[in-house]
């Protein structure tokens, strides 16, 4: 039914604003490309206002509940319309960032990804920040029939390596490096200038004593 709205809201759109327009002979590449971005604008307006009527709350989610239902909701929404744009590498990572912060993620001044943050209204990071290629972020946690949120957050001038994986309910405090295809597991917390790698996660270092610069 979402889909159904959104894709008629973007015809009727791309009508009214696009069609009008001397487009010449690439007329249905206009067309078409147009049609797909109005199509995500009002997807991701139907996921804000779903969010803002039935928000996702941090915590254990009980089975059968109401607040299940929501989830499988939002979840079936973002992995159908979103993942695929975050695991394709085909878009620019200022755009991703506009994406990401569209979905509910905060990132601060000067933060990129370009790897995967799942369930974004859950992630917090700060300024400076780079998250490498094919990093994952997944702040929900999904054991047998348990099923809860708790939110990642991470300082200002962090690194994550590529291919990292940090997990649910973990912090990462001010000019941290994770390292490339480290696993940070659930609920730990990684202080300031500390270097961690490997699977699982533990630290190395500090920064100051690495040549990472």
């Amino acid at each position: 039914m979402l889909l159904s709205v959104a894709i008629l809201l973007a015809i009727g759109t791309t009508k009214v604003l696009i069609d009008r327009l001397p487009l010449g002979i690439f007329r249905s590449l206009f067309l078409l490309a147009s049609g797909i971005l109005f199509t995500y604008f009002y997807i991701i307006a139907e996921y804000r206002l779903f969010l803002y009527v039935i928000p996702l709350r941090e915590g254990e989610i009980v089975e059968n509940s109401k607040e299940e239902t929501r989830y499988h909701i939002y979840l079936l929404f973002y992995l159908i319309f979103f993942y695929p744009l975050m695991r394709s590498g085909f878009l620019p990572l200022p755009l991703m960032r506009l994406i990401y912060i569209a979905l509910g993620a905060r990132l601060g001044k000067n933060t990129y990804s370009s790897g995967i943050i799942l369930d974004p209204p859950f992630v917090e990071v700060g300024a400076n920040t780079l998250i490498g290629q094919y990093a994952l972020f997944i702040p929900h946690v999904i054991e047998g029939k348990r099923l809860a949120h708790y939110r990642i957050k991470i300082g200002n001038n962090v690194t994550i390596g590529a291919h990292a994986v940090v997990m649910s309910g973990v912090t990462i405090g001010d000019n941290a490096i994770v390292g490339v295809g480290a696993v940070v597991p659930k609920g730990i917390t990684i202080g300031s200038y500390e270097v961690w790698g490997g699977i699982p996660a533990k630290k190395i270092k500090n920064v100051e004593n690495s040549s990472v610069h």
